[in-house]
């Protein structure tokens, strides 16, 4: 009798059996090639991209991370990982120390802008942008689907949890390389390019591992929403709006410093898993 032999080389098994890979191809082509279809005209034109332009990139780009997380959960772990995904955008059993948390990044902003302010430049004095803080609410909620409702939990099961941050923090980083130009009151940062986007991953990766760490402690996406919402919104509402480039990209630099010995912080109270042993 004939063996049946599975094949091995169907899309779904190619997708299984890369499923970390896979997500950030997927994520990357959609939202890169949104952000390419907003900014489109003004290149067929050899215009520069306006700063308006930008922002309306960066909406476009939510959908990668959404989009690429939802379709590979169906794909790679059925219609129970989705249900199983869609559960953990929840609060539920969350106990309310870890609400705490959420404070930190606009604390943070605030306080280093009000000391560079001091001790500086007046040009440090922080913006109270309040409708910024819709700004938070999309970026949180659509993105944290992907990167931490599919993402990381895939990419943890090889690592610890603080390495699989770290490298997805970077990359979390480099996907915002599109738009990142575009970000802050000083935008476009000219010949503080570069640097700007070295200051916004250091402060991004950082972020990130807070984020993770929400999630390892509680298991809710829920909970790494609101830190991301939380953390977009304290840049957008007390960003410092009378900066040149080179000053927005040492408080960016700054907070990213700070961010990461709150991190160190951390890693020491709870090792390499970032879950406190009871």
């Amino acid at each position: 009798m004939r063996r049946h032999t599975p094949n091995l080389a169907t899309p779904d098994n190619f997708l299984q059996r890369h499923s970390v890979v896979s997500y950030f191809a997927l994520t990357f082509a959609i939202s890169w090639l949104g952000a390419l279809a907003v900014a489109l005209p003004a290149l067929l034109r050899h215009q520069p991209v306006s700063k308006a332009t930008g922002i309306v990139m960066f909406p476009a780009m939510l959908l990668g991370p959404s989009l690429a997380g939802l379709l590979l959960t169906r794909v790679v772990d059925g219609r129970i990982g989705v249900r199983n995904l869609l559960s953990r955008i929840s609060l539920r059993h969350v106990r309310s120390r870890w609400y705490a948390a959420l404070i930190l990044p606009p604390v943070l902003v605030l306080a280093i802008l009000l000391l560079l302010k001091e001790v500086v430049s007046p040009a440090f004095a922080p913006n109270f942008f309040a409708p910024g803080i819709i700004f938070g609410v999309p970026a949180g909620f659509l993105e944290e689907i992907g990167w931490t409702g599919y993402a990381f939990p895939k990419m943890r099961s090889g690592n610890s949890a603080f390495t699989s941050a770290v490298h997805l923090g970077l990359l979390w980083s480099v996907w915002h390389l599109p738009v990142v130009d575009h970000l802050g009151a000083a935008a476009p940062h000219g010949a503080y390019a570069l640097r700007f986007f070295l200051a916004f991953g250091l402060a991004m990766t950082a972020m990130r591992v807070l984020i993770v760490w929400l999630y390892a402690n509680t298991n809710s996406i829920l909970l790494s929403q609101l830190m991301h919402m939380s953390s977009t919104a304290a840049l957008v509402v007390f960003g410092a709006p009378r900066v040149s480039a080179a000053q927005e990209t040492m408080w960016y630099a700054f907070y990213g410093f700070i961010l990461w010995l709150v991190v160190a912080l951390i890693a020491k109270t709870f090792g390499e898993r970032l879950v406190r042993q009871e």
